[in-house]
């Protein structure tokens, strides 16, 4: 038997989608050498609800990366399923931040302020 160890890296990716779909995207990406576990979810959101899924990627110790080579997949990844399952938008979460992507018209447009808002002062 062997062992081996990896640096602790995670990413996670969060998408609304036909979960079978990601499932076969994520398979075929997956034969360069790598491994990824994708589970359903269900968004809960003001004004509606929808399906979808994360996927993970984890620093695999049989295919090791660096932080930078996993975030780079973890993007790649996100940008094949959100072509391949005809999204807008979606979020790659880091253990350092939360990243945002999105196409929708809605979502380019600059965002009102308010000054002294609670949100605005951290609460």
């Amino acid at each position: 038997m062997i062992s081996k160890s990896a640096a602790p890296f995670t990413s996670r990716i969060w998408m609304a989608g036909n979960y079978a779909n990601a499932e076969e995207i994520c398979r075929k990406f997956c034969e360069r050498g790598m491994c990824v576990s994708i589970y359903p979810v269900n968004y809960i959101y003001t004004g509606g609800e929808e399906s979808g899924f994360c996927v993970t990627l984890i620093n695999y110790a049989r295919f090791p990366k660096t932080p930078v080579e996993l975030k780079d997949l973890s993007f790649e990844l996100a940008m094949d399923l959100m072509i391949g399952l005809h999204q807008q938008s979606f979020s790659i979460e880091h253990p350092d931040m939360t990243l945002f992507f999105s196409n929708r018209e809605e979502d380019k447009k600059p965002r009102v302020r308010v000054k002294n808002h609670p949100t605005e002062a951290g609460l």
